[in-house]
């Protein structure tokens, strides 16, 4: 295994990894005729990936990128996106991966607060680019994956293509509870120490040098893949499968084929891998252990013992690499179990005041690396929001927003999230932005947004709609007309998934929305009279991308 030093950057890092390792496969992706790049699959070695990163360097350096520029990513989840990542990231660019399933709005809202110079998309995804710059104030630069094109030079060339471990290297962004996301700033160092604090976990989640593949078929645009498996793979001498998205039915077939012997799952992925018919793949794998998040407890042991490994829950977010496995015994399969902290990460778990709560009682998450130097490896912050980072890291502590119980023996169990986010499938929601766009149709007298539970998707989003009177004659299609608009507002995921139309929604004095007083304690609101089920009508748009 490969360790960074205090002076490492990525760019440092990756060309000693690939020269360690050298024919060792390094990037691979699994055949999918339906898919419109590399159909036939693909794998690159180490020392290959190293030849097209240099090449990546000369042409982006040549038309003047480097230190201080921000370059965006439109490329969905192509291996391309890595080796681009790498290459700018070796000259001092930050890139800002874009999520293809975005609506304009949405997109145009990252691409003016993070201020990119650059985006570096596909022909099949211009389309939605270019409503999205039509939607902005910041217009950035555009130019396409493939070499054929010449690169736009930077408006401004870099004085330097020299990083530090403190420069930036991404912009993740996250949902908060105002509504807009926030822009998280991760450092060279940040997403190294990532990598290895994951490569280095061991228990269950052990890793071998240069015999590991992990398959992940999760985003490009999110830390998980790009950052936490992406890194651990490469100090290792692993090979990250990157696949294009998930599929219960391709599965299976793609970790076989793959060879894959690491796999990382959502909660959303168990029970549509269990609903699925048995067969002599369901043992006919290498894998030996699988990473996520939100297992559904009651089908938790079901899955390990039907396909033969164990799901290590672990519990970690984008602001804060130093994830929390449940890899090492006793484990509490089914209880919500997310491990205990290790070495190099502290924890509390406190009331409303930030004061300490006994054993067993709920309270919030606060982590930090040290007394003496608590934000280390943590992001830098949220970008252009001083303000709210503060307020993030407020007596010295990062507060998490997720509410836990810490057992005596120090094992830590979810129980529910303290901000105002839904989610679902792995994705979160911040019902302020729901309740925003619904807000901006005339048929919308008042709106609240919240989740409810969700047999597949952990959560789903639920509106409590109170309509003008002028949308009141035809209930069926002041409903249709809402999903429309938000249709058309947000990423279909961010959609309700059931609405309730209502005549009137409880407010404080100062017409502050009370959420825990629309509905009775205990009451399961999807069984209320007049509670509309659109769970049906939430489809990706899937049109054909080259």
């Amino acid at each position: 295994m490969f360790i960074p030093d205090e002076d490492a950057t990525i760019g440092s890092t990756f060309e000693a990894c690939a020269q360690r390792h050298g024919a060792l496969p390094f990037l691979a992706v699994p055949a999918n005729l339906a898919r419109a790049y590399h159909p036939g699959g693909f794998e690159l070695s180490y020392a290959d990936a190293l030849g097209q990163v240099q090449a990546l360097m000369a042409r982006y350096a040549a038309a003047g990128y480097g230190l201080g520029h921000c370059v965006a990513l439109l490329l969905e989840n192509r291996p391309e996106h890595l080796l681009h990542k790498l290459a700018m990231n070796a000259l001092g660019v930050c890139i800002v991966p874009l999520n293809a399933d975005h609506r304009p709005r949405e997109m145009a809202f990252v691409l003016d607060h993070a201020k990119v110079d650059l985006v570096i998309t596909v022909p099949a995804l211009q389309p939605l680019l270019q409503a999205a710059l039509d939607a902005a104030t910041h217009r950035p630069a555009v130019g396409l994956l493939d070499d054929a094109h010449p690169l736009p030079r930077a408006a401004v060339p870099a004085a330097s293509t020299t990083p530090t471990p403190d420069t930036p290297a991404s912009v993740l962004y996250t949902s908060g509870t105002t509504g807009r996301p926030k822009g998280c700033v991760l450092s060279h160092r940040y997403e190294l120490e990532a990598g290895h604090w994951y490569a280095t976990a061991g228990g269950l989640t052990t890793f071998h040098d240069g015999s590991d593949r992990i398959y992940n078929p999760l985003p490009l645009f999110h830390v998980n893949a790009s950052i936490f498996s992406f890194y651990c793979a490469m100090l290792r001498g692993n090979c990250q499968v990157q696949t294009d998205r998930f599929s219960p039915a391709r599965w299976w077939s793609e970790v076989a084929e793959s060879r894959a012997t690491v796999v990382h799952y959502l909660g959303v992925v168990v029970p549509m891998l269990l609903a699925q018919p048995p067969g002599p793949l369901d043992r006919g794998h290498r894998v030996r252990f699988a990473i996520g998040a939100g297992v559904d407890p009651q089908r938790h042991a079901e899955f390990e013992q039907r396909f033969g490994f164990p799901l290590v829950e672990i519990w970690g977010m984008t602001e804060m690499v130093r994830a929390i496995f449940d890899s090492e015994p006793p484990r509490q399969v089914g209880t919500r179990a997310f491990g205990r902290p290790r070495q190099g990460l502290e924890v509390r778990i406190v009331d409303d005041a930030d004061h300490d709560v006994p054993a067993g009682t709920p309270g919030e998450l606060l982590v930090r690396t040290s007394a003496r130097a608590p934000r280390r490896d943590f992001f830098s912050g949220y970008l252009d929001d001083p303000a709210a980072t503060e307020q993030a890291w407020r007596g010295g502590w990062f507060h998490t927003g997720d509410i836990v119980t810490r057992a005596p023996d120090g094992l830590l169990r979810f129980i529910d999230r303290r901000k105002n986010i839904i989610r679902r499938s792995g994705e979160n929601i911040a019902a302020a932005e729901v309740e925003a766009v619904l807000q901006t149709h005339p048929l919308v007298e008042q709106a609240a947004v919240l989740a409810v539970p969700d047999d597949m998707r952990e959560e789903e989003v639920l509106a409590c709609v109170v309509l003008r009177p002028e949308g009141r004659h035809d209930l069926a299609a002041a409903i249709r007309a809402l999903l429309a608009h938000c249709n058309a507002e947000l990423s279909y995921y961010k959609a309700p998934g059931w609405i309730w139309l209502t005549d009137s929604i409880p407010t404080t004095s100062t017409q502050k929305i009370q959420k825990h007083q629309i509905f009775e304690p205990g009451v399961d609101p999807r069984t209320l009279p007049g509670m509309v089920d659109l769970r049906a009508q939430k489809r990706r748009d899937t049109p054909s991308r080259g």
